[in-house]
């Protein structure tokens, strides 16, 4: 006896297709987020020769205004992130302790780590101060008025955007890329390292670059990466 095939409901075939549909969509938005981050980077992260870095005016966490004249003759460690991140930023905070921890007195004297709000509607002096608090005494915290961060991440190549929100709009998360810098003494850029770069290489590459090591060429980690925190 011949079995008839099972017939499928015709009525759950429009809720099939409309799934598919809402994960292309799905995975289109993701696609041209992914390409609109890398494209806002590209200029400078992926061309060793663009200038990076230069002048710029901040507050620090202590409420003093301060240029990159107040760091001169050091070489520094620099993040751009924000204090309400939920994962990447205080990750790549802690790499940044790490270093510091694993250099002498005498090496932590020639280095000057940073960490530089992109959102400084939320980040002012004193929520950046008990931020940085967390990880280590020798980091400081920079924010700005907005034109005043605009400036400095234009000047180092760092994408960064609200991304979605409560309707109060204080709830918002920031996309942004997501690179430590190492700046040499002369303020130039020495070295650039994505997301999760070991303490350990950033360590290696700081004692090549002081005075008794050998300095060479801008370097990179294997891959460059943006993240939408």
């Amino acid at each position: 006896m011949m079995m008839k095939p099972a017939r499928r409901p015709l009525h759950l075939v429009p809720l099939a297709l409309a799934g598919l549909a809402l994960l292309g969509l799905l995975a289109w938005l993701t696609i041209r987020h992914d390409s609109q981050m890398a494209a806002a980077g590209a200029a400078g992260m992926g061309n060793q020769t663009a200038a990076v870095g230069g002048p710029f005016t901040l507050t620090d966490h202590q409420g003093r205004t301060v240029t990159e004249k107040d760091y001169a003759g050091r070489m520094l460690l620099i993040f751009f992130g924000y204090t309400y991140c939920p994962d990447i930023c205080p990750t790549e905070v802690q790499t940044m302790a790490e270093v510091m921890d694993a250099l002498s007195p005498e090496e932590q004297a020639k280095l000057q780590p940073l960490f530089i709000t992109i959102d400084p509607a939320r980040d002012n002096p004193q929520v950046v101060a008990d931020y940085v608090a967390l990880f280590h005494p020798g980091i400081v915290g920079l924010t700005g008025t907005p034109d005043q961060v605009a400036a400095v991440a234009k000047a180092y190549r760092v994408y960064y955007a609200k991304s979605g929100g409560e309707p109060d709009g204080t709830g918002y998360m920031m996309d942004h890329s997501a690179y430590l810098y190492l700046m040499g003494a002369d303020g130039a850029l020495a070295a650039l390292y994505p997301r999760g770069t070991a303490a350990a290489r950033i360590v290696a590459d700081i004692r090549q670059r002081l005075p008794n090591g050998n300095a060479g060429s801008p370097t990179t980690g294997n891959s460059g990466e943006k993240t939408a925190n």
